[in-house]
């Protein structure tokens, strides 16, 4: 078996590859939207010093990379286990005029070399993870000393009053808000609790975490300790 075929049995759930990731990519890449991923990329990075590294970790079709990158003095990487979203992201940096490196590979065994990122960013994918405790050891192998881990996810907690405002939010046409919908009622099942998720970070490098709840969501900040 190939590499690429063992790695992609590290995702739960269907492969964000051909129709599947463009259509991710559609729904996702609203003027709203790309207005709150700029957002929070400047949240994100206030108090990063110029020429930090960051990665982004399962970056879809690119769109916080891109903002990140926009910014302006950082290094952004970015790293997907799918095919078509490295070149829809490729694609999306080239048509904003951002450099951003993308790459395909598994959060659970990166192509990258230890202590190489100051900042790592994962959205809406940990969730995902077949081995989310390989995926933190991995982000903690390649983060810097005080270097800061930033997940966020759907929590297992969400309301489905909290779901359908989010997909409000979104401003989408009637049918991709159905199908939105749909989706995220099915992705909070096996999405983690606050709770489980400090479980997951006691069995990790990390050993500890600190976590924000919102709306559908949860934010886990991770440390990596200075010796």
């Amino acid at each position: 078996m190939q590499a690429t075929a063992r790695a992609r049995w590290r995702i739960k759930g269907p492969e964000m590859e051909g129709i599947v990731a463009r259509w991710y990519a559609r729904i996702r890449g609203t003027e709203t939207q790309v207005a709150a991923y700029r957002k929070e990329a400047e949240r994100l990075t206030r108090t990063l010093p110029e020429g930090s590294k960051v990665l982004e970790v399962a970056f879809g079709p690119g769109y916080l990379a891109i903002e990140l990158a926009r910014l302006g003095p950082f290094q952004v990487t970015g790293l997907d286990i799918s095919h078509t979203f490295v070149k829809i992201a490729g694609q999306n940096a080239r048509e904003a005029g951002v450099s951003a490196d993308f790459h395909q590979g598994d959060a659970a065994v990166m192509p990258f070399a230890a202590e190489t990122f100051d900042l790592i960013v994962c959205q809406a994918a940990f969730k995902n993870f077949v081995h989310p405790v390989s995926a933190l050891s991995e982000m903690h192998r390649v983060l810097r000393e005080g270097g800061t881990v930033v997940i966020q996810d759907m929590s297992s907690d969400a309301t489905h009053a909290a779901i359908e405002h989010e997909v409000e939010g979104m401003r989408l046409g009637p049918v991709s808000s159905f199908t939105t919908k749909a989706t995220l009622e099915m992705l909070k099942r096996r999405a983690y609790s606050p709770g489980k998720f400090e479980r997951l970070a006691a069995e990790s490098p990390f050993q500890t975490c600190e976590i924000r709840t919102e709306g559908i969501g949860l934010e886990v900040r991770l440390k990596k300790a200075v010796p």
